[in-house]
Order: C-alpha cells, then sequence, then structure tokens
C-alpha cells in the first residue's frame, strides 16, 4: 500500500452485487482511481456474501448477520444497525492504518455513519455524494423526527458532490455551507451495442426502471393507452425491471387495453440492458422525480430517443426538441402525444438520437466522471492539513 496517495474509508449501506444508481458510479469511479486505497463499509444483505474481500482494488466489508434482500426493505432496525457497525469498524480499521478521507454515498444511513466518524476524527475530511432520487417531500418524510440530525449531517461535510443541480440546490436548502460541486453519474460507452434494426413491423418502446410511484410508469401505460385507442397500435413496450408496483401496473396494463403490448421482463442482469436498448426505438420514463437520471444516460448512449419530465436532475442533459422530448409531468396525454411524435418522425428521432449520444460522450462517461472526482480528492485532502472547521 506504500504507492497509494490516501486510504478512503467509504460508507455506503448497499455494494455489489446489491446496487443501485449510486453504489454503481461508486464502483465505477473507485476502479478508475486505483491510486487511493479504498476501503469500503456495506451491509451484509445475503448470509453467503464475504463478510470481507477485495475486488478490483478495493477492500470490501460487508457488516451484519445477512438477511434476504427481498425483504430488507422494511427491516429500518437492521438499516440503523448498519450506521454503528459502519463506524466501529471504520474506527477499528483507522487504528490498525490511518484514513485521510471519509466519503459517504448518500446522505441518510451511509453518511450518517461518516458524520459519527467525523465527530471523533474532526480533523479528516468528509465528502459527502448526494445520489438521492425521491421527491423532497418523500425524502423528508422519511427524515421525520430526525430532521435535525440529517442536517448536521449536511453542515458537518466539509464538501458535497451533488449529481445535478437539483440535489446540490437540496444540499443548500437542508443547510450546507461548504463547498458543492456538480459532478453527475455516467455511462460507459464502450459497452454499449447500437445495432438498430430495420424494417420492424413493430416499433419497441422501452423503460429501463424500479417499478416504483416515482418513475412514472403507470403514466406511461395510460399514455399507450391513448395511443391505442386512437388507432396507432403498431408498437410494444418492454418494461425491464422489478418493484412493489409490479402487480397493480400489471393490472392497469389490462385495463388500459395494452395487456397484451406491455411485456414486464423483469430484473434482467446489467450487462444484458445494451442489447435490450440497442433494439429499440423510443426509451420513455415519465418520472414524478429523479437525482439525475442514469437510465436515461444509458439510452442516449445507445443512440434510443428519450422522452422524460422536467424534474430533478433530468432537466440537466434533457433539452426538449434537442437531446429529447419532454412531455407534462403527471399528464398521460402530453406523453402520449410525444409518443406519437416520435413514432411517426424518423428523421426527428435520428436527429435526437445522434444530439444525444454526443451530449453523452461529451460530458458523461465513466472515465470523465472518474477524473472529475479525483480532483475533487485532492481538493478534499488539502483540507487534511488546514485547521479543522
Amino acid at each position: 500500500m506504500d504507492h497509494k496517495v490516501a486510504r478512503i474509508a467509504v460508507f455506503s449501506l448497499a455494494y455489489h452485487p446489491f446496487e443501485g444508481g449510486a453504489e454503481i458510479a461508486a464502483r465505477e469511479i473507485m476502479t478508475r482511481n486505483p491510486s487511493y486505497d479504498f476501503c469500503l463499509f456495506t451491509h451484509r444483505f445475503e448470509s453467503s456474501w464475504a463478510t470481507e474481500e477485495t475486488t478490483a482494488g478495493i477492500q470490501i466489508t460487508r457488516l451484519g448477520r445477512g438477511q434476504s434482500h427481498k425483504s430488507y426493505y422494511g427491516r429500518t432496525l437492521e438499516k440503523w444497525g448498519y450506521i454503528f457497525r459502519a463506524w466501529r469498524k471504520a474506527e477499528r480499521e483507522h487504528r490498525r492504518s490511518p484514513f485521510s478521507l471519509v466519503w459517504a454515498i448518500m446522505a441518510s444511513y451511509g453518511g450518517a455513519a461518516a458524520w459519527l466518524f467525523k465527530i471523533r476524527h474532526p480533523s479528516i475530511p468528509f465528502l459527502l455524494t448526494l445520489q438521492e432520487g425521491d421527491a423532497e417531500s418523500h425524502i423528508l418524510r422519511r427524515v421525520g423526527i430526525w430532521h435535525p440530525i440529517w442536517r448536521y449531517i449536511f453542515k458537518t461535510a466539509n464538501q458535497i458532490q451533488a449529481i445535478s443541480k437539483f440535489l446540490a440546490d437540496f444540499a443548500r436548502r437542508e443547510g450546507a455551507t461548504c463547498p458543492i460541486e456538480i459532478i453527475p453519474n455516467g455511462v460507459a460507452p464502450e459497452e454499449i451495442k447500437i445495432n438498430p434494426i430495420q424494417g420492424k413491423k413493430e416499433k419497441i418502446i422501452i423503460t429501463t426502471s424500479r417499478l416504483v410511484h416515482k418513475n412514472g410508469i403507470d403514466i406511461a401505460l395510460r399514455a399507450l393507452g391513448f395511443l391505442e385507442r386512437r388507432g396507432i397500435t403498431k408498437w410494444i413496450f418492454w418494461i425491464l425491471g422489478q418493484g412493489p408496483e409490479e402487480n397493480v401496473l400489471m393490472k392497469l396494463a389490462q385495463s388500459e387495453g395494452v395487456g397484451d403490448k406491455a411485456i414486464f421482463m423483469g430484473t434482467v442482469p446489467r450487462e444484458t440492458i445494451p442489447g435490450y436498448l440497442s433494439k429499440a426505438d423510443i426509451f420513455i420514463r415519465p418520472s414524478r422525480s429523479e437525482g439525475l437520471g442514469n437510465s436515461f444516460l444509458e439510452a442516449m448512449a445507445s443512440g434510443v430517443p428519450i422522452i422524460g419530465t422536467p424534474v430533478g436532475g433530468i432537466v440537466d442533459f434533457l433539452k426538449d426538441g434537442i437531446t429529447g422530448l419532454c412531455a407534462q409531468t403527471e399528464n398521460p396525454e402530453s406523453v402520449a402525444e410525444k409518443i406519437q411524435l416520435l413514432l411517426g418522425d424518423q428523421a426527428l428521432r435520428k436527429r435526437l438520437a445522434e444530439n444525444a449520444a454526443k451530449l453523452v460522450a461529451e460530458k458523461y462517461t465513466w472515465d470523465i466522471i472518474a477524473a472529475s472526482m479525483n480532483e475533487l480528492f485532492k481538493k478534499c485532502l488539502v483540507l487534511s492539513k488546514q485547521k479543522p472547521r
């Protein structure tokens, strides 16, 4: 480890193999910055998972007895347990080999563990990454009576990385006074397989999404019901992903008359998603909230024109009529109009797809993001030589 620039403690409730956009981002950033010694503390979701392992140079410590992640979301005590286990384990690791920086992935459980560590070691810089995708009102309802502590996490951070302007503004509203940099998530263009199918009888509309209220798949199904009733029928809708609303959405598809065209594919291996996108003609996700929206970026990189809504971080990359089409929030008819427009205009689909792919290549690849994070790590490490806040 002598060649390492610094030892960084990373706190993240979830991590590979049970991961979402935030955890994928952390993994991509860490693997592309091998000069740092990353020591990650995460929750052990399955008893079969190793408690200690080193992968791609990242030292991973999984804490907890290991319970099935399928029933995990309601286990508040397990989440609280992670906070204290991660903090205590980090303290022991720090005594063995000191950390130069603590990095929390999201402000909730990872943020709380990092905050406890920061209280004990005020001279060690605290970097907070914001990846939250829920609506602000929903986040604050979940925080509830712990809101004063939640705000103190923001106030204690020495540096915040937000993946969108929306989340940067949210951090300031929650009391952050430290510098905030907007560094988004990215995609890996080398994994994209653009292979458009010519002469298909039916256009393929696709979404990649957890089936939860915030992602608006119910709005998409109602929009497609409008199209069906207007006689616009030469399409199918691929839904990649699972979630608590799956059964409700299946019933909605039947009641909207599109039950035979809305194909619920469930969770598919992540490495196969580019293959599905390469066959699609339109990507839709009429979100109610988004921290950024990695699924949109993946579709854009694949050359699939996107339809979204002007919420959260989506507005950072979706410019209506330039990099995609913007539908009104909570408005199935508006979504239907945008789908109809793209279905009938191949030249528009091509122009939007080309503009979007160019934007991703210029601003949203993991190599670009990792380089930006490397500069941010350096800024944070300078703080360790200064007087504690």
